[in-house]
């Protein structure tokens, strides 16, 4: 009986940890050694996918950036907290997981890059000086300033800590180390001289982050000790035609990497289908506190403490808009093996910063796909893709990763129950087909005429 004790006393899980959550900028999933790069220099992350789990099921609530981040600090969908289009506001009424974590004791802090709007409700956050450093391309993240805020901290509270690295979202560092040669072309991309160039300067800046990352890992591993959650993962998908913006999975699906040292638990890889609306009540638990009914995310805590290898079996994401250079409303529901998209406005011309922006943004390489189109029927219908988008969309993601061919129409059974219960999802989140919450004025492209 004593023996029995001790060992249940060894495999629990331990009290109240520390919970760091490091979100990076338009990293995409295939875009390191742990998700099949071979090419992308990402040591740090490695490092600590060896003391944790690699998770590959994870999915963002949207593939723009505040309205992603919001739904990991709301768990909720973005019909239901209020904040679809990028650079929207959560309204006033909706509670964010620094408000939580503070109600339950934790001291809240936020370092560096944020994108979480407007800051009035995430006052609860303590204010963290010189986060930000400027730079030849854009204020970042300042890890000197963070690793001496974390080692002056001087209060026994349990600390949950977001960080915000702006890399690599655009504008991309000049190429270090990259030979455009040897540059991963994915299947959804034109191959020109030019969509090699400026991979070079995407894997640049992917490595950046990697050593901000690795530097703020050791941080908190040194002053915060083995009893911290310390996640990693992306926001939403890579600033690449068909990711960012977009519901297929280079723009949803992100990498995700946990360590928690504590558990004692060997390095492994879980499979199972996370929402990123799943972080607040994940966190709200191991905090000691009990989820409020109603959100849209559910605690993955049995993932983390091996009691489960199971969480979800369908992901739900949503797209509206991006200020007044992209709107093009969509939905979709993702299994373990296939995808169902609807384009709530098929009729609008779909574009983004990169044919519509500036040549940092992408039109310096789109302009080859374009080129190249004119000659290249395969490089045509890429072109096409992107530019057009049919109602419906359904892909089996088990043959098609890259989701290039479009199987709606087919007579295949799962088109029927992916679009109903797209269909009811839609209905219970109280998603009635506006565009985001309020009328707009739009051009037939679908740009937006107001703000």
């Amino acid at each position: 009986m004593l023996r029995r004790t001790f060992l249940a006393a060894l495999a629990a899980p331990p009290q109240r940890p520390h919970l760091v959550l490091f979100i990076s900028d338009d990293h995409g999933y295939h875009d390191s050694s742990l998700y099949g790069s071979k090419v992308v220099r990402t040591p740090h992350l490695a490092a600590l996918a060896a003391v944790g789990t690699i998770h590959t099921g994870m999915f963002v609530g949207s593939p723009t950036c505040v309205p992603s981040r919001a739904v990991m600090m709301t768990g909720l969908m973005p019909v239901r907290n209020g904040l679809e289009p990028n650079h929207g506001q959560l309204p006033a009424h909706v509670k964010t997981l620094p408000t939580y974590l503070k109600a339950l004791g934790y001291q809240v802090a936020h370092f560096g890059k944020s994108h979480f709007n407007p800051p009035a409700q995430y006052a609860d956050w303590e204010a963290v000086p010189s986060e930000l450093k400027p730079g030849p391309l854009r204020a970042d993240l300042d890890v000197d300033a963070f690793s001496t805020w974390l080692a002056a901290r001087n209060t026994t509270q349990p600390l949950c800590l977001i960080v915000g690295c702006h890399s690599p979202h655009v504008y991309w560092e000049p190429n270090s180390g990259y030979h455009p040669a040897a540059v991963e072309i994915p299947p959804d991309h034109v191959d020109t001289s030019e969509t090699r160039e400026w991979r070079t300067r995407y894997y640049t800046d992917i490595t950046k982050m990697d050593e901000q990352l690795g530097r703020v890992h050791a941080a908190v591993r040194a002053r915060l000790g083995p009893n911290t959650l310390f996640t990693y993962m992306a926001d939403n998908g890579a600033q690449w035609p068909a990711a960012k913006w977009s519901l297929y999975d280079v723009g949803i699906r992100v990498p995700m990497v946990t360590s928690w040292p504590a558990l004692g638990r060997p390095a492994g890889r879980s499979d199972a289908l996370i929402s990123a609306a799943d972080i607040l009540p994940t966190f709200i638990e191991l905090a000691g506190g009990t989820p409020p009914p109603g959100l849209d995310g559910r605690s993955f805590v049995p993932l983390l403490e091996g009691r489960s290898t199971r969480h979800r079996s369908e992901i739900y994401a949503t797209h509206a808009a991006d200020g007044k250079m992209n709107c093009f409303p969509m939905r979709c529901v993702r299994t373990a093996t296939h995808k169902y998209i609807r384009n709530l406005h098929p009729e609008f011309k779909f574009r983004t910063h990169i044919d519509s922006g500036i040549d940092e943004d992408g039109v310096a390489y789109w302009k080859s796909w374009e080129a190249k189109a004119a000659t290249d029927p395969a490089a045509a219908r890429l072109v096409a893709r992107y530019r057009r988008r049919p109602a419906e969309e359904l892909y089996d993601l088990s043959q098609d990763p890259f989701e290039l061919t479009n199987l709606i129409g087919r007579g295949l059974p799962v088109e029927a129950q992916l679009r109903r219960q797209l269909t009811n999802w839609k209905k219970a989140q109280g998603d009635e087909g506006k565009i985001f919450g309020t009328p707009v004025l739009l051009t037939a492209s679908g740009v937006l005429q107001t703000d």
